[in-house]
């Protein structure tokens, strides 16, 4: 069984959430090749060097990279794969749920692994740092909302949008 990577937990001191926030972007589902290929399969796709190529940088990689990040990392270790490989193969881990895709308006989508539990975004609008939180007030905040219109909430994504410690202090 995977591992759950850990997600922030508001509040803390800023640089307690800084040193979090930075160590938890290095860390990705743990998932073996077999792993990979069964998921492959189950998509009803053919497993190739180039798809297993693609997910290998996805679980071992930072988290949230472009899709031209993984392009050229993948594209180091073998030429023969395309920008367009990259790009439809992500398309279709995002619609399947197996891939998260972030988005800042008028920026290029970011991609990670889903992991096993919720968690939501914040990103710097000015050096694109992307901070994985969770905080219990906000999933019971968007459940009432939900339940007050009359849906039955089924997921969701959150992102916030605002200037990084670091980018504040430059």
């Amino acid at each position: 069984m995977a591992e759950r990577p850990p997600v922030l937990r508001l509040p803390k001191s800023t640089q307690q959430y800084r040193q979090d926030a930075e160590s938890l972007i290095s860390q990705r589902r743990k998932l073996s090749e077999s792993a990979l290929k069964k998921f492959i399969r189950d998509l009803g796709l053919k497993v190739t060097d180039q798809r297993l190529l693609i997910l290998q940088t996805l679980r071992s990689g930072r988290a949230h990279v472009t899709a031209q990040e993984v392009f050229e990392i993948v594209s180091r270790q073998d030429s023969s794969v395309g920008f367009a490989t990259v790009y439809r193969f992500l398309r279709t881990l995002t619609e399947s749920g197996f891939v998260t895709e972030v988005r800042m308006s008028g920026s290029s989508a970011r991609y990670e692994l889903k992991p096993e539990g919720h968690h939501d975004h914040l990103t710097c609008t000015k050096c694109g740092k992307i901070c994985e939180f969770e905080n219990s007030k906000i999933e019971d905040l968007q459940a009432r909302v939900a339940n007050e219109f009359g849906y039955l909430l089924t997921g969701h994504i959150l992102e916030l949008y605002g200037l990084c410690p670091d980018c504040q202090q430059r």
